[in-house]
């Protein structure tokens, strides 16, 4: 590592703030908390509560892991000492503008100024900063919740400099994330714009009437998610080509994958948007409603855990 983390601020307290918080400490840092929420102590106790046996689980000591997270009265106090500084606010280009003029005044100089934003480009709300302040700041976007899902997405803007990148990637991998450069922006990023595109299908297949929701997200925790949670989608394109791989494939199937690919659907939209998107909420609910948020993201946050237990123990095997 080329420089040492060993405070961080949090600025916003939802439930990936609260994620980020709660990894951070584990890993030992120093965190400082800042979001107006009225029951700020109140949630980061729950967070702590709820999240302390997940991290445990990946093998993290998390004795003492309330003591290393401080409530801030502001943003200004929250950033005064901090080497970095995770920003989860709204998903508003001028509100980030606003508050990164705030973080590029009030943070240490050194500080690293990340964002977690999930779309937005951090050139959209740098502009107004000096070079100095826009060179030291870029986007970590995470996927929920982040104190369990490695990934990172790590996207320079136009005027990040190379050095905050390769502190950004130093950072993550030192509290046990995976991040992955972007070196183009683009609204969205990588991983959204992945998700996005698979979200409008299944939608679109559950509005034709072709599929259940229950059964749409079985088809996806049976194929493509147990494939993907190992090999993602080149690779397993690779392999699903034979000893001839990808080329093999394309050559042989790629005419008909194409015409698949040319016949996807989209959402219904216009004047019948509006129906169409009910009768969809209508049948999620219909499938999950019955169970509550804490028991469906539990479940969630079980199997994830065993997904990354056994991806450990094979990758231990293969070394």
């Amino acid at each position: 590592m080329t420089r040492a983390f060993r405070t961080a601020a949090v600025i916003g307290a939802g439930t990936i703030g609260l994620s980020w918080a709660t990894l951070f400490a584990a890993h030992g840092l120093t965190v400082r908390v800042s979001d107006p929420r009225p029951d700020l102590a109140e949630a980061v106790d729950e967070a702590l509560t709820t999240y302390a046996p997940h991290l445990a689980a990946r093998g993290l000591d998390v004795t003492g892991l309330a003591d290393r997270v401080h409530l801030a009265a502001d943003v200004t106090e929250a950033v005064r000492d901090a080497d970095v500084v995770q920003e989860n606010g709204p998903e508003r280009v001028e509100f980030k503008k606003d508050l990164f003029a705030t973080l590029a005044r009030e943070a240490p100089a050194h500080a690293l100024l990340l964002s977690s934003s999930s779309a937005i480009p951090s050139s959209a709300f740098t502009g107004e900063l000096s070079d100095e302040d826009a060179a030291r700041v870029l986007i970590g976007h995470p996927f929920n919740p982040p104190h369990l899902v490695p990934l990172v997405e790590v996207v320079p803007g136009i005027r990040t400099g190379e050095d905050a990148v390769l502190d950004a990637m130093d950072f993550y991998t030192s509290v046990g994330r995976t991040p992955v450069v972007e070196r183009k922006e683009i609204p969205g990023f990588v991983g959204n714009r992945l998700q996005n595109a698979l979200s409008r299908e299944a939608a679109y297949l559950v509005q034709e009437g072709v599929v259940t929701p229950e059964d749409l997200d079985k088809v996806v925790i049976n194929s493509l998610g147990l494939r993907w949670a190992t090999v993602g989608p080149f690779l397993g394109a690779h392999l699903g080509g034979g000893p001839g791989g990808y080329r093999h494939l394309v050559e042989h199937i790629g005419t008909s994958m194409r015409q698949t690919g040319a016949g996807l659907g989209t959402p219904s939209q216009n004047k019948e948007q509006e129906e169409a998107q009910e009768r969809l909420i209508e049948a999620v609910e219909k499938a999950y409603g019955s169970s509550t948020y804490p028991e469906l993201t539990g479940t969630r946050d079980r199997r994830q855990l065993a997904v990354l237990a056994a991806l450990d123990s094979a990758d231990k095997e293969e070394n």
